[in-house]
């Protein structure tokens, strides 16, 4: 990315929330962040590694940007670290210790909550993170506010030594609003001061730390109960009163303008008294947070009377056509249908698929063709496999799991499954991620198992992120490539059981698959081309169906490449009398890269380069073409 001009003091500029978030670090003076890319967090580093004067990059998952910025809170330095919700159990490992150790520099740790499941495998409510490592939480309502509050999350985490969670939704990050911005204030880490009782949490040194822990718990919430940062908003309907937190807020406003509402920015430690003093103003008070009654469960066992999710749905974010019926049937009124401000357009339904020339069609192509085989898939484009056409992944359960995953389908294996082939299907930066453990122990522990590694340079999912596979750092500089069939070697696989193929060569990706699967032991088959998005594609000529071949044999479709349309092209009469539809199909020739893997799969021949009609040119005197 190139590098961003800062704005100057006072600048309003529209951002949204993860820009925001990053501009606050660059003005916090932060002096390294860290993160693995991860929807929807992902921008919030892509930008910051776009401003001067500070270190940024992409590690290999979670857990190590964690470890990274803690080192560098640990030498006196302002850190930042982000990740999406389920990222969040890859790092807590770090997280449940650190929040004993505490830190020296500011360290906040920005987590994206994916409400609603728009590119997550769960839906998860990272406050708990709060309550269970003993560290605060704040939650902002829009971009100004994620500004606003990672600044303020510095100063909390300095002041008391801790790390502070910044609690994003999908909605804050993605969304955009004017930010009123400030400028960098540079700072000095105080250097690395040896504490081995502090930082050296050994059991004997750990249990001296607990205690202290329990006292912070205290303080911050005395903190939690001042703070600015949560505020009553009054009102002069006074029979429902609200307890809310982030884009739950402005959901409350609008579909309540009237009622009071008590705003928690500092949600954890839950001030009890400021709640206290919301329920003395009405008759009724309801809390809405996306998504676990977390604040309604604490306030329960403190005796404050509130009803939260017996009327508001455990999942999904709370937006007013949610929030308006649930009230309404609490006070007894008509529930009215809300409708929705823009109706939907009735569409042919569009199912998620690759792009256009994926190296990975090839390969679910030629797994959807091998028979008898039990696929475990992992994280990222290539989970899309499980879909139609290919129906060729069976299981996806977490980033890395296809390794252990199978290796279980492969020891476990029950009466039905005695013959089945074992493959597990994983991405380059995902195996690095945390997959390289799951093939290590299919090596130890003597699997029958055949990995498929598709290495297609970029995390794909993403946005086409860098990655340690394909030599180019956060910056897109030169950095060390990994080469993925040492790597598995060094790993114990055997030499003979390695195989480096071209996706697009489907007679060679078949009979190395269908030998492979055969053999009983770890093989790895790795991939090599790269993704259709970044600049190491190169697209070649384009193909076109030549009508006058074509017997709609449907052949290509199978592929799944999305170039590939069926067409109606009218009716043929059967011995029988039976009249039917003959199919045909076409290429979109202006999207076409020329890859090549629907011309192999063609009987008939019907496929070949797109040879484009000339323009017609105006001359003097007539035309030409």
């Amino acid at each position: 990315m190139a590098a961003v001009l800062p704005a100057p003091a006072a600048s309003r500029i529209l951002m949204s929330g993860n820009e925001a978030v990053a501009r606050a670090v660059w003005e916090a003076g932060v002096k390294v962040a860290a993160a693995y890319p991860g929807t929807p967090s992902t921008e919030m580093l892509e930008v910051i590694s776009t401003y001067p004067d500070l270190y940024a990059e992409w590690s290999v998952n979670e857990k190590v940007s964690l470890e990274v910025a803690i080192g560098a809170a640990y030498a006196g330095s302002r850190a930042f670290c982000c990740m999406k919700h389920v990222g969040m159990n890859v790092a807590s490992d770090a997280l449940m210790t650190l929040t004993l150790t505490g830190v020296v520099g500011g360290l906040v740790i920005a987590i994206a909550d994916d409400v609603g499941l728009s590119s997550s495998q769960n839906e998860q409510d990272s406050r708990y993170w709060g309550r269970f490592a003993h560290v605060p939480v704040f939650e902002p309502a829009d971009s100004q506010e994620a500004y606003a509050m990672t600044l303020a999350a510095y100063e909390l985490s300095e002041k008391h030594q801790v790390p502070v969670i910044l609690r994003m939704t999908t909605r804050i990050n993605h969304v955009k609003a004017l930010v009123t911005v400030g400028e960098r204030q540079d700072r000095v880490g105080a250097g690395f001061k040896k504490d081995p009782s502090r930082f050296v949490m050994v059991p004997g040194n750990a249990g001296k730390r607990i205690p202290l822990m329990f006292q912070r718990d205290n303080t911050l919430r005395a903190e939690a109960e001042q703070s600015p940062l949560n505020v009553i908003k009054t009102g002069s309907d006074k029979r429902v009163g609200f307890i809310t937190s982030g884009p739950a807020y402005m959901h409350v406003r609008e579909t309540f303008p009237e009622a009071p509402v008590l705003k928690l920015g500092f949600s954890w430690p839950v001030p009890f008294e400021k709640c206290r003093e919301l329920a003395a103003q009405v008759d009724q008070v309801v809390i809405v947070e996306e998504v676990e009654p977390l604040i309604e469960t604490e306030l329960k066992a403190q005796g404050i009377k509130v009803i939260g999710k017996e009327i508001l749905p455990l999942q999904g974010e709370l937006a007013p056509p949610v929030i308006k019926p649930a009230i309404a049937r609490l006070l007894g009124e008509p529930v009215e249908e809300v409708p929705l401000r823009v109706k939907p357009a009735q569409v042919f339904p569009r199912p998620p698929t690759m792009c256009v020339a994926c190296p990975h069609l090839g390969v679910y192509y030629t797994l959807s063709q091998v028979r008898n085989l039990n696929i475990s898939g992992d994280i990222g484009c290539y989970t899309l496999g499980a879909g139609h056409p290919w129906q060729a992944m069976d299981t996806c359960v977490s980033m890395g799991a296809s390794m252990g995953v199978a290796l279980g389908m492969d020891k476990g294996r029950g009466e039905s499954d005695k013959d089945k082939r074992i493959v597990a299907v994983i991405g380059d930066s995902t195996f690095l991620h945390m997959g390289m453990q799951g093939l290590l122990d299919m090596v130890y522990n003597k699997a029958n198992v055949t990995v498929m590694l598709l290495d297609n340079r970029a995390v794909g999912m993403t946005g086409g992120q860098d990655n340690p596979g394909n030599g180019r750092d956060i910056h897109g500089e030169e950095a060390p490539r990994i080469d993925f069939v040492k790597l598995v070697k060094a790993l114990g696989v055997k030499e003979e059981r390695v195989h480096k193929v071209n996706p697009y060569e489907l007679p060679t990706l078949f009979k190395t698959i269908r030998d492979e699967v055969k053999v009983p032991d770890v093989s790895v088959i790795v991939t090599d081309q790269p993704c259709v998005l970044i600049k190491d594609y190169h697209k070649m000529k384009p193909y076109e169906v030549l009508d006058d071949k074509c017997t709609g044999c449907g052949n290509c479709l199978d592929v799944g490449c999305p170039a590939i349309h069926v067409t109606r092209r009218g009716k043929e009469v059967k011995a029988s009398g039976r009249e039917v539809d003959l199919s045909f199909v076409r290429i979109e020739s202006s999207v076409c890269t020329g890859c090549g893997l629907c011309v192999q799969p063609c009987a008939p021949d019907a496929i070949q380069h797109y040879a484009p009609v000339s323009p017609i040119k105006l001359v003097k005197g007539g035309c030409s073409a």
